[in-house]
Parts: C-alpha cells; sequence; structure tokens
C-alpha cells in the first residue's frame, strides 16, 4: 500500500484506513478513558547510530549511568508474601536480596557480603530466609539490613565501629509490583512515570493479578535491539504474516507519555488494511491467535450474516474468560478483552494489560557479553473471585535451540509468534556488525516508540557516571 504524503508535516502521515480509535469506537462496550486517548509527538527523523547495539564500550556506559539512575521492576509483590520471602533480581553486573523484612516493609539490599565481597544468595534464587548470611565465613544480617554476627568478632573492631548496615537501593511499589532504583536522588516512581501513565497504570489494577507463565530465554542480541523488535506493528506483515488476516497491524496507534513510557495499541479481530476484501469476517475468526488460549474452549464460532467478527469474540471471550478463571470481567470494555495494549515503562519493562493478550516483558543485558539479552515473557490472569490464589510460576528457563512453543502452558502457536519475532534478531544484530551505514532509519509514526526509547537512553549516557555509592546507601 502507498501512503500519499502531499503536503504533510514530518510525522503526520498515518494510515488512509480505518483508525484504531475508529475501530474502538463501533464496540458495544466502550472504552475507558486511558484507552479511548491520543498523545503522539513528532521526535525528529535523524537516523539512530549503531554503536549502541554494538559496541562494548556503550554498555559499559549504559552500566554505569543508565542502569544505576532507571526505576525497574524486581518481582511481584506476592512472591514476597510473608516475613523472610526473598527473590534476587540481577541486572548486568548488579545483584539485590529483596526480602520482605516486615509485615509492610520490602528491602532490596546489594547482594554482597560487606566482609570480601561474597554473593549472599545465588542469582536468580528464591526462597525463605530468617537472616542473610553469608555462605563463606557466615557474616550475617537481619532481614532489616542490619548486622547480627560477626564470627571472632574480636578481630574486626575497626569495622564494627563504622557503618556495619547492608547497602540497599530504594524500593517503591504499584501495581502489585516492587520498583528499585539505586539512585538515592532519583525521583519518586510516581515522578518518573508522570501523571498521565501512572494514572493508567493504576486503572488497570494489576495488583489483582498472578502470574501463571513464566518463560525465560537468551538471545544473542543486544538488549535495546530486541526490546525494540516488539515496540511496533511495522513488522507484522513480513515477520507473522498468519496473523494479519486478524490484526489491524499498520493502522495501529502510537502514544508516548513524558521521558520513560509510550505505548502502542494494535486492534484484533479486525483484517489488516494491506488485506482489506481478501478475507470475510469468518476468516477472521479461524485466523486469531491469543496468548492465553486456554479459555477458548477449543471451539471458533460460525458467524451469522451480518456479525462483526470483532463483536462476536469479544462476547464470547469474556464469557469464557469468566468461566474459565472464576472472575468477573462485566467492568472490563470490548477492547481491554481482545486488543493488544503494549505499553514500555524505561528502561526494560513491557506491561500488556489485556486479558486476551496479559503479559509482561521484561530485558536485561548480560553483564559478560553486550550482544546477548536475557528476555522473560509473563502471562497474567486475574485472581479469582472464591478459593484460593494460584500461586505465581515459578520461571522456566529455556535453552537457545529450544522454542517457546515448547514451554510448559505455552500456546503453540503464540509460541511460534515470539519465535518468529526472535529469529529476526540473529541476522539484525550481525547485520549491523558488518553494515557500512553508521546508522538506523526509523519511520515517523509507526517506529516513534525506537526513537523515544534511545533518545531516553542518549539522555542518560549524557550524564555523568553515578556509581552506587555504599556510604550513601546504608540506613543506619
Amino acid at each position: 500500500m502507498n501512503i500519499e504524503t502531499g503536503l504533510l508535516q514530518p510525522g503526520q502521515a498515518r494510515c488512509p484506513a480505518e483508525s484504531t480509535q475508529e475501530i474502538i469506537a463501533r464496540d458495544a462496550r466502550p472504552a475507558p478513558a486511558w484507552a479511548a486517548s491520543e498523545s503522539y509527538e513528532y521526535l525528529g527523523s535523524q537516523d539512530i547510530t549503531k554503536d549502541r547495539y554494538t559496541e562494548a564500550s556503550f554498555a559499559h556506559a549504559e552500566f554505569e549511568k543508565l542502569w544505576t539512575r532507571t526505576w525497574q521492576v524486581a518481582c511481584r509483590e506476592d512472591q514476597i508474601a510473608e516475613v523472610g520471602d526473598y527473590q534476587v533480581y540481577d541486572i548486568g553486573p548488579y545483584s539485590f536480596v529483596v526480602v520482605r523484612s516486615d509485615d509492610d516493609e520490602i528491602k532490596a539490599h546489594f547482594n554482597a557480603c560487606l566482609h570480601r565481597g561474597t554473593k549472599l544468595k545465588p542469582s536468580a534464587s528464591e526462597g525463605f530466609a530468617l537472616n542473610i548470611k553469608c555462605p563463606f565465613h557466615g557474616w550475617t544480617w537481619n532481614l532489616d539490613g542490619s548486622l547480627k554476627e560477626v564470627p571472632e568478632k574480636w578481630d574486626f573492631s575497626h569495622f564494627t565501629s563504622g557503618k556495619t548496615c547492608l547497602p540497599e537501593a530504594k524500593v517503591a511499589r504499584l501495581g502489585g509490583f516492587v520498583w528499585i532504583n539505586m539512585d538515592p536522588d532519583s525521583p519518586s516512581l510516581e515522578d518518573y512515570l508522570g501523571e498521565e501513565a501512572l494514572a493508567h497504570l493504576k486503572a488497570w489494577k494489576l495488583e489483582d493479578r498472578y502470574i501463571y507463565l513464566h518463560v525465560q530465554k537468551s538471545y544473542p542480541a543486544n538488549w535495546k535491539l530486541t526490546m525494540e523488535a516488539f515496540m511496533e506493528a511495522y513488522h507484522v506483515g513480513d515477520t507473522h504474516p498468519q496473523v494479519a488476516p486478524a490484526n489491524g497491524d499498520v493502522n495501529s496507534q502510537y502514544d508516548i507519555y513524558g521521558d520513560h513510557v509510550d505505548r502502542f495499541i494494535s486492534t484484533l479481530g479486525v483484517v489488516s488494511p494491506k488485506l482489506a476484501g481478501k478475507y470475510s469476517e469468518q476468516d477472521i475468526i479461524e485466523n486469531f491467535t491469543m496468548g492465553d488460549s486456554s479459555a477458548m474452549g477449543g471451539g471458533k464460532p460460525q458467524l451469522k450474516e451480518g456479525e462483526r467478527a470483532r463483536q462476536v469474540m469479544a462476547d464470547m471471550f469474556r464469557g469464557m474468560f469468566e468461566k474459565a478463571t472464576n472472575t468477573d470481567l462485566s467492568a472490563f470494555s470490548d477492547t481491554e478483552l481482545l486488543d493488544t495494549y503494549s505499553y514500555t515503562f524505561f528502561p526494560n519493562l513491557f506491561l500488556f494489560p489485556g486479558i486476551s493478550l496479559p503479559m509482561i516483558y521484561r530485558f536485561r543485558p548480560d553483564a559478560r557479553d553486550h550482544r546477548r539479552t536475557i528476555y522473560e515473557v509473563m502471562f497474567m490472569r486475574p485472581k479469582p473471585l472464591t478459593g484460593p490464589v494460584p500461586e505465581n510460576a515459578s520461571v522456566e528457563v529455556l535453552a537457545d535451540h529450544q522454542s517457546f512453543a515448547e514451554a510448559k502452558g505455552m500456546d503453540p502457536g503464540f509460541g511460534h509468534i515470539l519465535d518468529q519475532d526472535t529469529d529476526n534478531l540473529y541476522a539484525q544484530q550481525e547485520g549491523l556488525e558488518a553494515s557500512a551505514k553508521p546508522g538506523i532509519t526509523l519511520g515517523d509514526y509507526q517506529e516513534i516508540r525506537v526513537r523515544h526509547f534511545e533518545q531516553a537512553v542518549d539522555k542518560y549516557i549524557a550524564m555523568d557516571a553515578k556509581l552506587p555509592d555504599w556510604t550513601r546507601l546504608q540506613r543506619g
């Protein structure tokens, strides 16, 4: 499809088809205010330099300037529900023991003994502990980070006379998540996200959900490159041709909110504008793939004359999801049930607050290889109305050669979609390494999230190094 831009200013061009908001406006159950809004801003058309993806020195600068200043999700609150429960969050060379130290207190201690630096808890571990004890020489801290015991204390009077608490990062709780920030001078999480994005996140009530599937896989591509593979629907036609008959890809909506949050809305239950007239409403039903397929019951309805696939799917999913998950979805609009709402929370979190695609993505750079990324996919469900709330799923780590479709509980069709996304990364990383061109070119509208994200990266890289100062990170 060729788009004639005429005398339009940069950033004004849009797909000449029904817009996302026009599609949503036709739904029987209207969208909430956070969904029925637009917030696009033209951010320029310059190429993005490729050194950020290919140079180890750039990754080193990120560890010193970006990761030490930004708010990151470490875990879910209910993953550390009881006093003594802990999760270890690793980000590059940094590691934290995130522990519930009291009924209403959560701490994020730097995961290193103050004696000779041994990790107090293994990376990526979780569990329960009465205290935090070094496995090397037995130095022990209370859950709140205060020093409890030093074996042969008589030999360390020079240490015990000074500060002895474990250094800790700032902690905030929002949406059922535990967020941490290494910078004691950082803005509050609320100020960091901004008023509008904060209102969106609070409206989703993600604290009322739990994680039923958690899968992790590593990729030989830079963490930013890996994230950007999921920031636009421009790639759907060639990378995921099987979903185009049921996905409004090129007329997706893109929005930005301040420095640290952006989103796209991609409508489902409609045919791609590139395929208009080639597929019937029944074809849309037959080609629909969703992230949480367990509520589908294995069947797809036959449409009656005059019925819209999108509306039939919304009505059907509402009943099926309520029955399968013992939840009440009457307060959710049709667009929340069906559509892909993808929000990026800088630097490394994606939240998908919908019902049919209820996901969390988290991306973390490999501390030892700037060309490698740890990628996590988590699926959420509403907590049931009655009975016990299922425990959050433990992570299943896939090997490089494994497909996402092999993960236990993963919908095979959606696992294949994730494979298609990530398979592109091999060629993109190698292509950038080989390219004579010094940068990448982005679309003004469809790839605005990539530009917005990289402008935030550049803002932090331009700052002076901010390495953790343990004398300021000790409380007491």
